[in-house]
C-alpha cells in the first residue's frame, strides 16, 4: 500500500513538473544595445511577463562593434537566441534571404505599421517583412532657448527666418550660430544633407523616383540641398574643419552654440549634460505654406530566428513589441527614439515630444541613401558624407557634387545607367 502510495504521488510530481517546464518557455534575445540592458531589465522585461505568464525573456546584448559578427557566428552555429534585434536595411535583409529570420508579415502586431515604416526590414518590393520596426530617429535642429531668448529670436520656419537667425547670432558674437563639425564626415551627411534635403525632395516623392531611376542626383531637388550646405560653413565656427562629433556634442551642452544640427538620439545624453533649457525646430521650408518633410528614420526592429523551437512564444512576444504598453514604455525609457506604430503613446519629455509632433505637421520619410542605394561601389551613403562635407567646405560644388554622386551611382545601378 506504502508503495503504491508513493509510486502515485512521484508520478503526480513529475506530471506537475512536465506541465511546469512544458509552459515556461524562455526567449532568449540577441541585441547590439547593450547600453539598453538596464531598461529592459527593469521595465520592458518585467511588464511583459507579467502579462504574459509562462514566457520568460533572457536579453543578452553583444557589444554593438561587434553583434553582425557575433551573431552571423550563432546563426550559422545555430546557437542563436529565438529574438533577433535587426538592424534596418541591407543587413537584416541578408539575414532573410539567409533563412536566418522568418518571415513575420502577418502576425497581429505588424498590423499598425506604415509602408515607410516597415521599409527598414522589407524585402525590396515590400512583399514580406522580416522584423517589427521598434523605432525611428527623427531629424531636426536642437537649439538653446536661452541663447534665443537673449537674441530675440523665434524658431525659424523658412529658410530666410533660418539665414536670419544665423546672421544674428553671428553678429552678436555671444554664441557660435551653430555646432557642427566636418573631421568625422557622416555629420555633414546625415545632420546636415539627409536632414535639410527631403524638403527639396519632398520625402518618399523623391526618393521613390530617386530608386526608380525616374531622377537623377543631378536634378535640381537633390542638388539645392548642397547649395544651403555651401552656405553653412560661415556659420560653424573657427576650426570646424578639425571638430569632431564628441566636440560638436560639447560646445552645444556646454552652452557655447546656440543651433545644433541633429537627430533626437541627442535627447537622453543631451538632458543630463546640457544645464539651459532646449528646443527643438523641424528643417525650414522653402517658402512659408510648404509642406515639410522629415527625416523619420527607421532605426531599430525585432524579428524571429527562423530556426528557433519556440516560435509561439516568440510571436506572442512580438505582437506584444508592436503594442501600444510596450511603445510607451520603450519610448519613455529611450527619449528621442520613437515607436513606428500607430498605437497610441505619450511621451513624458517635453523635447521627445515636440519631435514626435512633427509627424502631426509632416510627412515622414527616410534618408535617401540607406535603401539598395549603397550596396553597390561606390557606396553613395560614404560618398555623400565626403560630398557634403567637400561642399561645405567650399571645396566642390553643389553643382559638381551632384554630378560626381549620379555618375558613381549610375556605375552600377541599373535604373540609372
Amino acid at each position: 500500500m506504502k508503495r503504491t502510495k508513493l509510486t502515485a504521488a512521484l508520478l503526480a510530481s513529475t506530471l506537475i513538473a512536465g506541465a511546469a517546464t512544458a509552459q515556461d518557455v524562455t526567449l532568449t534575445i540577441e541585441s547590439w544595445r547593450n547600453d539598453d540592458l538596464a531598461i529592459w531589465q527593469q521595465q520592458i522585461i518585467p511588464a511583459f511577463e507579467a502579462a504574459h505568464p509562462g514566457i520568460k525573456l533572457n536579453f543578452t546584448p553583444s557589444a554593438p562593434a561587434e553583434y553582425n559578427a557575433v551573431l552571423n557566428s550563432k546563426l550559422d552555429a545555430g546557437s542563436a537566441g529565438d529574438i533577433i534585434t535587426c538592424r534596418p536595411f541591407d543587413a537584416s535583409l541578408a539575414l532573410f534571404e539567409a533563412g536566418h529570420l522568418a518571415d513575420i508579415g502577418n502576425i497581429e502586431g505588424m498590423a499598425g505599421f506604415s509602408p515607410v515604416a516597415k521599409s527598414g526590414w522589407s524585402t525590396d518590393d515590400g512583399s514580406v517583412q522580416f522584423c517589427v520596426p521598434m523605432a525611428s530617429v527623427i531629424h531636426g535642429f536642437i537649439y538653446n532657448k536661452d541663447a534665443f531668448d537673449e537674441l530675440g529670436l523665434e524658431e525659424p520656419k523658412t529658410e530666410a527666418e533660418f539665414f536670419a537667425a544665423l546672421d544674428a547670432i553671428k553678429a552678436d558674437g555671444s554664441y557660435i550660430p551653430m555646432a557642427m563639425g566636418t573631421n568625422d564626415q557622416w555629420e555633414a551627411a546625415t545632420m546636415g544633407y539627409n536632414n535639410i534635403g527631403p524638403n527639396y525632395w519632398k520625402g518618399e516623392e523623391g526618393r521613390l523616383a530617386l530608386l526608380a531611376g525616374e531622377q537623377s542626383l543631378t536634378d535640381e531637388p537633390w542638388v539645392a540641398p548642397f547649395r544651403q550646405l555651401a552656405k553653412w560653413g560661415d556659420y560653424l565656427g573657427d576650426g570646424y574643419e578639425a571638430q569632431t562629433y564628441p566636440d560638436s556634442q560639447n560646445i552645444f551642452t556646454l552652452g557655447r552654440a546656440a543651433i545644433y544640427p541633429t537627430g533626437s538620439w541627442e535627447i537622453s545624453g543631451f538632458n543630463n549634460l546640457a544645464d539651459f533649457e532646449m528646443g527643438a525646430f523641424y528643417p525650414p521650408v522653402q517658402n512659408a505654406g510648404d509642406t515639410c518633410y522629415i527625416s523619420d528614420h527607421t532605426d531599430i526592429g525585432i524579428g524571429m530566428n527562423a530556426a528557433t523551437p519556440n516560435p509561439e512564444a516568440a510571436t506572442t512576444f512580438l505582437n506584444w513589441v508592436g503594442s501600444s504598453e510596450f511603445a510607451t514604455i520603450f519610448a519613455n525609457s529611450l527619449p528621442g527614439f520613437f515607436p513606428l506604430s500607430d498605437a497610441p503613446v505619450t511621451l513624458e519629455d517635453p523635447l521627445a515630444q515636440e519631435f514626435i509632433s512633427w509627424r502631426d505637421e509632416c510627412e515622414s520619410t527616410i534618408r535617401s541613401t540607406y535603401q539598395v542605394l549603397s550596396r553597390g561601389t561606390p557606396n553613395l551613403e560614404n560618398d555623400t558624407w565626403n560630398a557634403s562635407v567637400a561642399v561645405i567646405k567650399g571645396e566642390e560644388s553643389p553643382e559638381d557634387a551632384g554630378a560626381r554622386l549620379q555618375a558613381g551611382l549610375a556605375s552600377w545601378y541599373e535604373p540609372q545607367q
